[in-house]
């Protein structure tokens, strides 16, 4: 085996404990939770893999499914009372593709009850601090960062001009009547601005459109933008938070036009998952913030490394 990747799992590790020591020292508690679980998220732009469990004893077949995040099973302890929390597990995404992504790969969950979105950067910067050793972050609105760098304003473009900047761009191919105008922010975040962000020091960029906040608060101030942010490090995505719904009436109705859009472009609905909805009903179901960090991408920061394959034991091709 090769000697410099021997040396990188073992700063994977030393990291691994790192991390650990950092929610030690802040009295966080680590818990775990399902890898395999009977629903699955609506999001249209997830891909969860199947496990199809054949009870021979019972004659009976039953699909589960591998987790995108423990997210759903997190918040269920919350509604029972439990505090801060964090979990380190893998996650599992089919679909995803290229020199960041591996179907299995590994996620820091983060919750921390009555934090609002900036209590919950604040201290997901202090955790960076630890781990990159440098003194602060930059912060953005996702309003001001397309200001910056293309002279639009997300909140208030149409599809015409959106689809204008591909096709000026040479992305024409990228142009399709079914894109709505958050599928063409996305598309148009990826290409001319990901790249760019936190290349000396980590940006945040907060108060996404409402339409790319599945599981996020509305802002109380304006209703075009929800209280989501994501955190980037020399062009990469390395974290998505949220103050998060606990709304189940809301979040039951975003699961159903989620399930809606899928019928729209021909991918079969999925069964929302009640007990998460349930959960939300909790009187014990605090107001919160949560992050998911991607370890994977944060560790192949530290090393220098340009592919998720160069700083994890097994990849998809040699699992």
């Amino acid at each position: 085996m090769d000697t410099k990747f021997i040396y990188r799992l073992y700063k994977r590790s030393n990291f691994l404990s790192k991390v650990r020591n950092f929610f030690f020292q802040k009295n966080i508690v680590e818990i775990e939770t399902p890898a395999l679980t009977k629903y699955t998220v609506t999001d249209l732009h997830l891909f969860p893999l199947q496990v199809i469990m054949d009870n021979k004893q019972d004659d009976l077949k039953s699909t589960l499914w591998l987790i995108t995040s423990p997210e759903y099973h997190m918040k269920r302890l919350l509604s029972d009372g439990f505090g801060p929390m964090y979990q380190i597990c893998h996650a599992f995404r089919d679909n995803e593709y290229g020199k960041l992504h591996n179907t299995e790969f590994t996620i820091l969950e983060w919750y921390q009850p009555f934090y609002n979105m900036f209590d919950m950067i604040e201290l997901i910067e202090i955790f960076l601090n630890n781990i990159f050793h440098i003194l602060y972050s930059d912060k953005s609105s996702y309003e001001d960062i397309f200001m910056k760098f293309l002279n639009i304003n997300p909140l208030s473009t149409d599809i015409q001009e959106l689809n204008s900047i591909l096709y000026n761009h040479g992305h024409k191919h990228l142009i399709h009547k079914e894109n709505n105008i958050s599928d063409l922010l996305s598309i148009i975040f990826n290409i001319f601005i990901e790249k760019k962000l936190g290349l000396y020091r980590p940006i945040f960029i907060y108060h996404y459109p409402f339409q790319q906040a599945l599981l996020a608060k509305i802002n109380q101030y304006d209703l075009r933008i929800a209280d989501r942010f994501e955190i980037f490090f020399k062009g990469i995505e390395i974290g998505n938070g949220f103050c998060e719904l606990i709304d189940a009436d809301e979040q039951y109705r975003r699961f159903n036009h989620e399930n809606n859009l899928r019928v729209y472009r021909n991918l079969k609905k999925r069964c929302i998952d009640q007990r998460f909805i349930s959960s939300l009903r909790s009187i014990y179901m605090p107001d919160c913030s949560g992050v998911a960090i991607g370890l994977d991408r944060i560790v192949m920061i530290l090393l220098n490394v340009c592919s998720i394959k160069e700083i994890i034991s097994f990849d998809d091709k040699s699992c």
